[in-house]
């Protein structure tokens, strides 16, 4: 079976080893509300800069601390890796489960912002958009490999 748009499985392992740490690190980081903005001040290439109180800027370079960009493409690029590697023995089953838990998460990340947009207000919203960012993505992982998981298991519960 082809499978054009999947990754190398070896590329799993570097998945995991960016996403674990980074998404540990930014939840923690974020829960205790540190400050991502006094770390890593470097002058970075911003194609629209709007402060609170500013002028926005366009195609300027600004000084950011870059932190939180950093931990945040570390999940998304570790999540990618994670979830779009072949895995070891790539047949039809392994699709499918694929398919349906990104249809799955697909669903299920929707259905969290719907609620979230009913009931959620304020700044608290906000940080659920953030979350939002990489959710989708966690939800597909964690389904993935639960269902991977589980017909391991009932392989060898046949045995």
């Amino acid at each position: 079976m082809k499978t054009h748009f999947l990754f190398p499985n070896q590329f799993k392992k570097i998945g995991w080893i960016l996403f674990v740490p980074s998404l540990v690190i930014g939840i923690v980081l974020y829960t205790n509300s540190f400050n991502f903005d006094d770390y890593f001040k470097t002058n970075v290439f911003a194609i629209l800069n709007d402060e609170l109180l500013s002028k926005s800027n366009y195609f300027s370079i600004i000084k950011n601390g870059i932190l939180d960009e950093m931990i945040l493409i570390f999940i998304i690029v570790g999540g990618i890796l994670v979830g779009f590697s072949k895995v070891k023995r790539e047949d039809e089953l392994i699709s499918k489960i694929r398919y349906e838990s990104l249809v799955w998460a697909v669903y299920f990340n929707f259905g969290i912002m719907l609620f979230s947009t009913i009931f959620i207000y304020g700044m608290m919203y906000f940080n659920v958009l953030i979350m939002n960012v990489f959710s989708m993505l966690f939800f597909f992982i964690i389904r993935f490999h639960y269902m991977l998981y589980k017909l391991q298991k009932s392989i060898q519960d046949e045995e």
